[in-house]
C-alpha cells in the first residue's frame, strides 16, 4: 500500500514558522512528507530540514519524496529531539512543526491495527513497529484497574467501567486477538439509546496513545523544543484531541511566564523567565472547506510560539 496522508493545516503550519530560506527546520513527525515538502520548496540551497519519524514505512515514502543535499531523514521519536539534533551537530534552529496526530496510512492499513473498522485486523496500533508493546497485550494484560484508569482518561470514556468487565470476562475464557473482537465487547457495554458515533472510538483512541506513550514527555518535548530554537524560531504543534491540546497549551502558557511561584509567595524564588510569547492565543482550526474534504482534519488544533 503506497504510504498516502494528507497534511492537516499545511499553509497555517508554513506561515507560523516563518520559513527563511537559508533557515535550519525541522519537522519532528515526518509522515508521508507533505509538511516536510512544503518547507523544503522554500527552502534555498543554504537552508536545511531535518525530518524525523518512528515509522520505518513513513520514512521510506520521504525517500521518495524528499530529495537534494539539504535534507536529513531520521528514524526516531520526535520526543527524542535534543539526542536527533546532538547526533546531527546541531546546536539550534529557526523553526519545529510536530504533527501528533496518526496516518490516514496507518488508519487505513488494516495489519496495522488502529482502526476499529478493520474487524480482522490484529490489535497492534504500534506507530514504530520495533517496539514490543501492542494494543494486544494492554488488552490482555493490564489489570482491570489500570484498564479502567486509561480508558476513562486517554479515552474520556464515561463507559470505562462497563467496557472494562466485558473485556475482563471475554479475556478470561480466550484472548483477545483482532479489532473486530473488542469492537464487539464494546458495542455491547455502551446503552444502545447512548451511543453517540461509533462506540469503539475513545476507547481505541485510550489504547493507542497507551501503546505509543504518546503523552508521556509530552510538556518535556515541548521544552526540549524551545531550547533549541533560535532567537525569534518558531514552534508549531498539531494536536487532535483535548489532552495534547491541554498539554500544549499549558507549557506555551509557563514557557511564557516570567514568575511560576505560588501567588501566596511574597516574593519570587523560582527564578524562571519567559522564553518566548504565544502566537496563538486560541488554536488555529482547518477552514470548513478543509473539513468538508478531509474529514478527518475536524478535530485538529494548531498552535505556535516564537522564542525571544
Amino acid at each position: 500500500m503506497t504510504f498516502s496522508h494528507k497534511s492537516v493545516l499545511l499553509e497555517e503550519c508554513v506561515e507560523a514558522l516563518n520559513v527563511k530560506p537559508d533557515g535550519i527546520y525541522v519537522d519532528c513527525t515526518a509522515g508521508g512528507g507533505g509538511h516536510s515538502k512544503a518547507i523544503l520548496d522554500k527552502l534555498s540551497g543554504n537552508g536545511l530540514l531535518v525530518a524525523i519519524d518512528k515509522d520505518e514505512d513513513a520514512l521510506k515514502a520521504c525517500r521518495e519524496r524528499l530529495q537534494g543535499d539539504n535534507v536529513k531523514l531520521v528514524h526516531s521519536d520526535f520526543k527524542n529531539l535534543t539526542q536527533v539534533l546532538d547526533s546531527l551537530g546541531i546546536d539550534k534552529v529557526d523553526g519545529i512543526l510536530a504533527d501528533l496526530g496518526v496516518s490516514s496510512y496507518q488508519i487505513d492499513t488494516p495489519e496495522r491495527g488502529f482502526s476499529y473498522m478493520a474487524s480482522e485486523a490484529p490489535l497492534d496500533m504500534r506507530m514504530d513497529r520495533e517496539s514490543s508493546l501492542t494494543a494486544k497485550e494492554v488488552v490482555n494484560t493490564y489489570s482491570e484497574a489500570e484498564l479502567i484508569k486509561i480508558i476513562r482518561d486517554y479515552g474520556e470514556e464515561k463507559f470505562a467501567k462497563s467496557i472494562v468487565k466485558s473485556i475482563v470476562t471475554e479475556r478470561q475464557k480466550s484472548a483477545i486477538e483482532t479489532c473486530g473482537q473488542l469492537v464487539a465487547l464494546i458495542d455491547k457495554s455502551v446503552p444502545r439509546h447512548l451511543k453517540s458515533g461509533h462506540p469503539a472510538k475513545r476507547t481505541f483512541q485510550a489504547l493507542r496513545i497507551e501503546v505509543n506513550k504518546e503523552l508521556d514527555g509530552l510538556e518535556k518535548f515541548v521544552a526540549d523544543a524551545v531550547d533549541r530554537l533560535n532567537p525569534d524560531g518558531r514552534l508549531a504543534v498539531i494536536t487532535f484531541h483535548s489532552l495534547e491540546d491541554r498539554a500544549v497549551k499549558h507549557s506555551f502558557q509557563d514557557l511564557a511566564t516570567d514568575c511560576i511561584c505560588p501567588p501566596n509567595l511574597p516574593v519570587c524564588v523560582c527564578n524562571h523567565k519567559a522564553k518566548g510569547v504565544a502566537l496563538t492565543k486560541k488554536p488555529i482550526l482547518p477552514s470548513k472547506q478543509e473539513q468538508l474534504s478531509n474529514p478527518r482534519s475536524q478535530s485538529a488544533k494548531l498552535r505556535a510560539f516564537v522564542k525571544k
